[in-house]
């Protein structure tokens, strides 16, 4: 009974994880990798490859952009995205949209006239790769900024650290 129940879980569990990363109408794979052998010699051992990539600029590849079977084409490891120009700090302000998310910069402006400064925000669209499925709001994240992926979005998330206090707060000042 055993080994039927643990067959049956190992299958379970491995049909879970192809609708996790089949879940379009086109079929989602890694440009990189060709998935069609006609010869293996190890048919027991068929090891998942998975093609990632290190975006430099002092940024760790995440454990679950190693290890996980998601497909992201716009994900800085393993999609076809570089990180150029600038880099960016900020607090996740909404999560609403699929793989997007709203972060917001805040910063003082001086007022001449008052000899006074005033507290003003940004809010730039960036992408949200599933290695950060734990990303909550309040977080702070770390933008690095990349070509238009889409009409607002120019940023993917480089960074998350489990900071930050609030939604719509003047944490810095």
């Amino acid at each position: 009974f055993s080994k039927i129940a643990s067959c049956f879980f190992f299958r379970l569990k491995h049909a879970a994880r192809d609708t996790m990363e089949q879940n379009e109408r086109a079929y989602q794979k890694q440009d990189a990798i060709f998935e069609n052998k006609k010869r293996l010699l190890k048919k027991a051992k068929r090891s998942e490859a998975r093609w990632v990539k290190n975006v430099g600029l002092g940024f760790k590849t995440p454990k679950e952009a190693r290890e996980g079977h998601y497909i992201d084409k716009k994900c800085p490891w393993t999609g076809d995205v570089s990180i150029r120009g600038r880099i960016l700090v900020g607090v996740l302000h909404s999560l609403k949209m699929k793989r997007t998310c709203i972060v917001r910069r805040d910063y003082l402006h001086y007022i001449r006239k008052y000899n006074r400064f005033e507290k003003r925000h940004n809010n730039l669209a960036a992408h949200l790769s599933p290695c950060f499925l734990d990303a909550e709001l309040g977080d702070q994240v770390t933008v690095g900024q990349c070509r238009p992926l889409s009409k607002t979005v120019r940023f993917n998330v480089l960074k998350v650290s489990k900071q930050g206090s609030g939604k719509k707060q003047f944490s810095k000042f």
